[in-house]
Order: C-alpha cells, then sequence, then structure tokens
C-alpha cells in the first residue's frame, strides 16, 4: 500500500451517483425555469386607457344596460365634439414636449404652451362635463348613484406609465 492510498479518503461508488443525480436533477430545473420564462404569457395591456371614450365605454359597462346605452348615447352623440376637444388637448400637451426638446431651451415657450395646455384642458373638461350632465338627466336613479360611485380601478393609476 503506499502513502497516496493511505491518505486517501475512501471512495464509494455510491457517493458520485448522488453527486451524478443530483447535478442531473438541478440541471432539469433550471431547463424547466428557463423554459417556463420562454413560453409564459405576455404580459398583459395596461389597463389605464387616456381615451375617454374607452373609459366612458369602461363606465357604460358598469351601468345597468338601459342607463349605459343612455351613456353611449350621449357620447356617441357628441362624438366630433369631444374627438375635436381631446385631440387639441393632446396636442398643446405634445408642444410641451416639444418645447423641452428645444436646443437653445427656452423657458417662455414652455410656458406658452403650458398655457395653451391649461385652456386646452379646460375646454376638453366643460365638453365632458356637459356631455355627462346632459345624459344625467336620463339617466335612472341607480344609474346616476352607479356613475357617483364608480372609480376605476386600482391598479390603473399605475399603468399609466
Amino acid at each position: 500500500m503506499s502513502i497516496a492510498q493511505a491518505f486517501s479518503p475512501p471512495v464509494r461508488a455510491n457517493s458520485s451517483r448522488w453527486l451524478l443525480l443530483g447535478s442531473l436533477a438541478l440541471n432539469l430545473f433550471f431547463i424547466g425555469i428557463a423554459v417556463a420564462m420562454a413560453v409564459r404569457a405576455p404580459a398583459p395591456p395596461p389597463k389605464w386607457d387616456p381615451d375617454v371614450f374607452v373609459r366612458v365605454e369602461r363606465l357604460a359597462a358598469a351601468l345597468p344596460r338601459a342607463d349605459g346605452n343612455v351613456l353611449r348615447g350621449a357620447f356617441a352623440a357628441n362624438h366630433d365634439r369631444i374627438a375635436a376637444a381631446q385631440e387639441a388637448y393632446r396636442n398643446a400637451r405634445a408642444e410641451i414636449h416639444d418645447s423641452l426638446r428645444h436646443e437653445p431651451f427656452n423657458a417662455d415657450e414652455m410656458r406658452a404652451a403650458m398655457t395653451k395646455t391649461r385652456a386646452a384642458r379646460q375646454a376638453f373638461d366643460q365638453v365632458i362635463q356637459g356631455v355627462f350632465a346632459d345624459a344625467a338627466v336620463k339617466l335612472s336613479s341607480t344609474g346616476r348613484h352607479a356613475v357617483a360611485d364608480w372609480r376605476p380601478p386600482p391598479s390603473s393609476k399605475r399603468d399609466r406609465q
């Protein structure tokens, strides 16, 4: 017997088999995770949509059927006015973004764009609120209470990004 054999630990055939099985199990686990990540469902679309027609449709769906139809009809009858006010507001906001990108930066230009945006937002709000006021007259008491109590889903504010 040599010195190397005397001081080396005894090699067991079972221990190397367990090591091989453990390594194989760990590799299969990681492969499973990689496959699951690759084939998982795509992320759901954002729940918040800045388009007023989408938001009103969600509100109308939460109302009793007749009241939802009244609200949809009021917005359909005023579609062009609402769309024009919404587009003017979006364009005014885009002007703020554009003014921030200009080189050299001009603070007065940005302030003017912000003033225009405030006016466009106020005009947009007046159109929307006018349509809601006209529609509220035609809603049932239950429908008006449902509109008053309606809140967007709690996660929607996080999805505005």
